[in-house]
């Protein structure tokens, strides 16, 4: 079982910058797949990044890259994610989820525990 907490949502203009935290507890953080997710009101959840724990990798979606950097600190179990350059279609309800699955899964169907969610708002 893993716990998984999310944190550093809030509401910023255009062009601004957040760091959202997840922070992992419960079994071991090890041979997992982090991913950030987000889900934009009305439409359904979608990736953002990918990291695997092992090995580091990471993938992000087409709209994230050259803006977002995932990344982690695995001496305290937490995973963070940094964005820059917000836009308000930014704006979304980011999850952050593990999955049992290594080599990128992207579906949400891949990840088994999730996080409760954190709201990030950005206006024009």
């Amino acid at each position: 079982q893993v716990q998984l907490v999310e944190s550093g949502g809030g509401s910023v203009q255009a062009g601004g910058s957040l760091k959202l935290s997840c922070a992992a507890s419960g079994d071991t953080y090890r041979d997992k797949s982090m991913a950030w997710f987000r889900q934009i009101a009305g439409l359904e959840r979608e990736v953002v990044a990918v990291l695997g724990i092992d090995d580091g990798y990471v993938y992000y979606a087409d709209y994230a890259k050259g803006r977002f950097t995932c990344s982690p600190d695995n001496t305290k179990n937490t995973m963070y994610l940094q964005m820059n350059n917000l836009k308000p279609e930014d704006t979304a309800v980011y999850y952050c989820a593990a999955s049992m699955i290594i080599g990128s899964p992207q579906s949400p169907r891949d990840f088994i525990w999730w996080g409760r969610g954190t709201q990030v708002t950005v206006s024009s």
